[in-house]
């Protein structure tokens, strides 16, 4: 798992990382993001999932767990381009809202009413 680290201004951090955020991967994303939460005057982190190939619960539980600890230090945390897979994943948990992603469709297209997740 390598996680990129950019600043992009006024209190704004981009982490993007590449490789899948399971398991094996979530550590190292762990590290990274507690790094950066104890940024002085960090306003919002943006979590770049365009590389990310992979989710499971663990990297669901650490992505939840950074946007509650940003929270707790008056920044938000949100997700943003996650691959087809990885966004399945968001969904199906419903933390796709709570992390700041809505796309608003299934994975077939199909627009899906906000509070309802449609599992096959």
């Amino acid at each position: 798992m390598e996680i990129g680290t950019r600043d992009a201004g006024a209190g704004r951090l981009v982490l993007s990382p590449v490789g899948d955020l399971d398991m094996a991967g979530t550590p190292a994303f762990d590290r990274v993001l507690d790094g950066v939460l104890d940024r002085p005057g960090l306003l919002e982190i943006v979590v770049d999932l365009g590389g990310a190939a992979f989710l499971d619960s663990t990297g669901v539980a650490a992505l939840l767990r950074g946007a509650a600890e940003a929270v707790g230090r008056g920044a938000t945390l949100r997700v943003t381009d996650p691959q087809p897979l990885v966004a399945r994943v968001l969904r199906i948990t419903a933390v796709d809202a709570l992390l700041g992603w809505t796309d608003g469709r299934d994975d077939d297209g199909t627009a899906v009413e906000p509070g309802w997740r449609r599992l096959r």
